[in-house]
């Protein structure tokens, strides 16, 4: 089945390379200067342009990129020639020759790189309209970009056996990194850390392929991501974008830290938001922290590397080199002890695993074995209908992090005699990235330049190591210094911190109120760099109000969707807690239903991409969240009336993988909309969002409240009643919708939203769908719609 539907992609991707704009730019025996700014090649719709970009100091690649930048006016790169051998910005150019090759020249003195193509007829080179770099002849393609990918995948571009996609060094470094994605031996796609030590680490290497749902039996090898968001692999991996159905750019990269993600974005000078990733617990990902240290999540500040107890950081300015031991380990048993470490994992590099062993039993056999650094000891079930001990030896410790969801310690091979433990944080963050300069000497012909340069690079080099530990330092004590809980939200990455002396004046001394709810009131204002801002000022800080800031600036620092609320900021000034959000033009839902603003068209939108929204806070983000209080007046328009579920002051987040939650202390939401779990004591899950949408969708379509009474009747029961009396299909929708729409809407879509809503407010948990499987409904039932 899947290499059916590849097969049918292949024929479109070979029509649009060889009729698409052919942009001759570069022709037979022309070139491009890496000096000519205007030396560009640019598809015929734009939106992607090729030519020498700066990588570094007098360093050039040369690249393919989209036209417009984001939002921070940054050039998003999608595929690079020379990305490991950067050219001089003087004398050097990319040539097509009369024999067919394209070669890249450095200075005009040697060549970096080559497409190794021969033609006896005249060739030209374009840029097609889905960012392919194509060399052609009058015949035939002889080479593409699309053959080669470096860390990108594009719509329209296939992933195949002899290909690879290899991640950057770092946020600023674009030469090849240590993470790969490509097709194993098995047909298996892959992702492997291929560093000092090298390890497959997804799909969970703990799983067999079967058991992660991948199929081996199929050869083709072959990967696609479609334009609206679909991916899907030979192997049965598949997936679908938050966003799926949207015509957008998107780009599939495999980023520098490991983890690969789907990025879309509207059009130009937009920021990229990721609609799908591949790991959800970025610990797992191996390398994230070196030998002899483990990596915890932090949700607040997202990962940390700490030394194990007796280790120390090996180079500060590098903490992919991990943790050296301080101590002398000697094999005479009677000095050697174990230092138990809870739920912390050290994946890989076993000396031998042995079932059925005790503890006392594992301790000996390790202490029987020099080279052992420790072990591992956990229950696994292993075909056996009880729990089976198990003990792993260690000759190395690799891959560590720590979760309390695993299920296993690991005790590390100590010296009995006290020592002054301490553990020594490495605070690698995933904003915390080694910078690796970029240079080309501009004249290495001369030597006393070259002594220059290279000083100034040494010297730089160790300046910037200064700096980083001073700065170290600095947070520390900054930390250090602070009170209690405020430390840590100055740690949110991605905000800005507000005094309330800013955002006073921004609100004109909290004039101009256009919200207000339990938690507190908002408040219209104007930021000193002129953004518009929506500023909700929370109630003062009881403990509950105290526990609903910190649930929405920790919620919110975590998720990126187009359907979610943008938040830009906070204010934690003694009692004083504020909130500072993008502000939206067209409030909240709520207020647009009792207009007559809101046309079907603009209805059904917004009932989408409210479920997209919520599809993400599900199943997308790196802990799953719980909304736990969906209604209209929580679902804001921007100025296009595009949807953004916001106040995440009553959500929850669940641990991906883990049991549903039956720990709540209190119900949460807004009467009407809450779903029956609340009020039975049943496990409360991500189903009493979808209730609550569904009541939502109900609302929108009839123009009437969930505790609004209609003939002595809730409004589900008016719905089904109404449903039953009816004759015909006109009839009933006639008797529910929203007088305000005066009878304009499309039959076809209201027929759809009333399944959906009908499914979601099932009195049942269990045969509700999620919200994934709503957002798949309402679209493959609107395409039908289309089609019809």
């Amino acid at each position: 089945m899947a290499t059916s539907v590849f097969l049918l992609f292949l024929p479109l991707i070979f029509f649009s390379s060889s009729s698409s704009s052919t942009f001759d730019r570069s022709s037979r025996a022309s070139s491009l200067s890496v000096e000519h700014a205007d030396d560009v090649l640019t598809s015929r719709n734009g939106i992607f342009s090729a030519g020498f970009f700066p990588v570094g100091d007098n360093a050039y690649c040369f690249a393919v990129w989209f036209s417009e930048p984001d939002s921070e006016g940054n050039r998003t790169i999608v595929w690079m020639a020379n990305r490991d051998q950067p050219v001089n910005g003087r004398k050097s150019e990319l040539s097509v020759l009369k024999s067919g090759n394209v070669i890249i020249t450095d200075a005009g003195r040697f060549t970096v790189w080559s497409t190794d193509t021969v033609s006896e007829s005249p060739v030209f080179l374009k840029l097609d309209e889905y960012g392919n770099l194509i060399l052609q002849n009058s015949e035939v393609v002889l080479w593409q970009s699309f053959d080669s990918p470096t860390d990108t995948l594009l719509p329209q571009q296939l992933l195949t056996t002899d290909m690879k996609l290899v991640s950057s060094r770092s946020q600023g470094n674009f030469s090849s990194g240590f993470y790969k994605l490509y097709f194993g031996d098995d047909n298996v796609l892959r992702l492997l850390y291929g560093g000092p030590e090298i390890s497959v680490y997804w799909p969970d290497p703990e799983l067999k392929s079967c058991e992660a749902g991948r199929s081996t039996y199929n050869s083709s090898r072959i990967a696609f991501l479609d334009p609206l968001g679909y991916f899907s692999s030979s192997d049965n991996f598949n997936f679908t974008s938050a966003d799926y159905g949207e015509r957008v750019q998107r780009i599939l990269k495999l980023d520098f830290d490991g983890n690969i993600r789907l990025y879309s974005r509207n059009s130009g000078m937009e920021k990229w938001t990721v609609s799908w990733q591949a790991m959800s617990q970025p610990c797992r990902i191996h390398g994230t922290c070196g030998p002899n240290s483990i990596c915890s999540y932090v949700a607040h500040l997202g990962r940390k590397c700490s030394c194990l107890q007796g280790f120390k950081i090996r180079d500060r300015t590098d903490l992919s080199l991990g943790c050296v031991q301080e101590f002398n380990l000697t094999c005479t048993r009677n000095e050697t002890g174990f230092l138990k470490l809870s739920h912390v994992e050290f994946f890989g590099y076993d000396y031998g695993f042995f079932p059925n062993y005790t503890i006392e039993m594992c301790e000996n056999l390790c202490l029987q074995t020099c080279d052992c650094k420790g072990f591992q000891f956990k229950f696994v079930k292993h075909n056996h209908p009880d729990n089976i001990p198990y003990c792993y030896l260690k000759i190395q410790l690799l891959n560590g992090h720590h979760s309390p969801n695993f299920q296993g310690d690991l005790y590390l091979k100590v010296p009995k005699k006290t020592l002054p433990f301490q553990e020594t944080g490495l605070d690698c963050s995933s904003t915390v990235v080694k910078q690796m300069n970029r240079t080309y000497t501009k004249n290495p012909e001369n030597a006393s330049q070259k002594f220059v340069v290279r000083f100034a690079i040494v010297f730089g080099a160790v300046e910037l190591g200064v700096i980083f530990v001073v700065g170290c330092c600095f947070l520390r004590a900054h930390q250090n210094s602070s009170a209690g809980t405020h430390s840590y939200y100055r740690m949110v990455t991605g905000f800005g911190k507000f005094t309330l002396s800013e955002l006073k004046k921004a609100t004109r001394g909290f004039s101009e109120e256009i919200g207000r709810g339990a938690g507190g009131v908002v408040y219209k204002g104007v930021l000193s760099d002129h953004r518009i801002a929506a500023i909700k000022r929370l109630n003062d800080a009881s403990d509950q109000g105290e526990a609903e800031f910190q649930a929405e600036v920790s919620t919110i620092g975590k998720l990126n969707h187009i359907n979610l609320t943008e938040m830009w900021g906070y204010c934690a000034e003694g009692k004083h807690r504020l909130l500072v959000y993008r502000y939206m033009e067209h409030g909240s839902l709520a207020e647009q239903l009792s207009s007559n603003a809101l046309s079907w068209e603009k209805r059904f939108e917004i009932a989408v991409g409210t479920a997209k929204g919520l599809a993400y806070l599900h199943e997308e983000c790196l802990e799953w969240v719980l909304h736990c209080d969906v209604k209209p007046q929580n679902i804001l328009l921007d100025s296009n009336y595009q949807p953004k579920v916001s106040d995440f002051g009553l959500s929850w987040p669940l641990k991906r993988g883990g049991p549903a939650n039956k720990s709540f202390s209190k119900m949460r939401g807004t009467r009407g909309y809450m779903a029956p779990e609340w009020v039975s004591n049943l496990t409360i899950t991500s189903k009493v969002d979808v209730y609550s949408y569904g009541m939502v969708l109900l609302e929108m379509i009839s123009g009437k409240g969930p505790t609004e009474e209609i003939e002595n009747r809730r409004v589900v029961r008016w719905v089904r009643e109404k449903m039953k009396q009816a004759t015909g299909m006109s009839s009933w929708i006639e008797m529910i919708m929203d007088p305000k729409l005066d009878g304009k809407y499309d039959k076809f879509r209201v027929e759809i939203l009333f399944e959906v809503a009908l499914k979601c407010v099932a009195e049942d948990k269990d045969a509700r769908p999620t919200m994934k499987e709503v957002v798949e409904m309402l679209l493959r039932q609107e395409n039908d719609s289309e089609l019809v």
